[in-house]
């Protein structure tokens, strides 16, 4: 079953991100996640693929400014797509790509005082989705299409011992429409995980 198929028969998804013991330390770990159905089905996986001693010494002294890959993989291993997000300390940014490095759009973070804003352009650079985070409900993102509603993310509460010492987050997609495009299902799934970046994931030193 293609990744378009699969995501056409499931509205809701839920991303779980994997607790590693490390993090009650303060040691900022590579971030793994599990993407389930409603009916907790595993989808796929998604892992930051970035390894090696400078990697883990960027992961401590960076943070979420450091430059990362993530690839998103099937339950068989299969490599569906990646995800990479470069050094940035402003206006961050979030490249999706086939398994062959083919653009398949970006994300795009943008300027606001009182909510949390970017955007969801496709391969050309054209803005499809607009995502913002309304101020009475800072856990939860609205992606529009003009005045259409196609999909919400919500963190979800992971436990007071994990949010106090860990970065490990839970979320919820549910998809208001079905979409025809695999490319614009895929650029929303990554959207949760630009949005655990931005705005959940522990910064450097705290």
């Amino acid at each position: 079953m293609t990744v378009l198929e699969t995501l056409k028969q499931n509205p809701q998804l839920h991303v779980e991100q994997v607790f590693e013991h490390w993090e009650l330390l303060s040691y900022e770990t590579r971030n793994k996640f599990k993407v389930n159905d409603s009916s907790g089905n595993l989808l796929y996986y998604v892992a930051e693929q970035n390894k090696g001693a400078w990697q883990f010494i960027l992961r401590q002294f960076l943070g979420h400014w450091r430059p990362f890959e993530v690839h998103f993989f099937s339950p068989e291993r299969e490599l569906l797509w990646i995800a990479k997000h470069p050094f940035r300390f402003f206006f961050r940014h979030f490249e999706v790509q086939s398994t062959e490095g083919v653009k398949l759009g970006h994300l795009q973070q943008r300027f606001s005082l009182l909510r949390k804003s970017f955007d969801v352009c496709n391969k050309v650079g054209a803005k499809i989705f607009t995502v913002r985070s309304p101020i009475y409900k800072p856990w939860t993102f609205v992606l529009k299409k003009g005045p259409l509603d196609v999909a919400t993310i919500k963190k979800k509460w992971s436990g007071l011992l994990n949010e106090a010492f860990s970065d490990k987050d839970n979320f919820t997609i549910d998809f208001h429409y079905t979409l025809e495009e695999e490319n614009d299902y895929q650029l929303i799934i990554s959207s949760a995980f630009f949005i655990d970046l931005l705005y959940f994931e522990k910064k450097a030193n705290d």
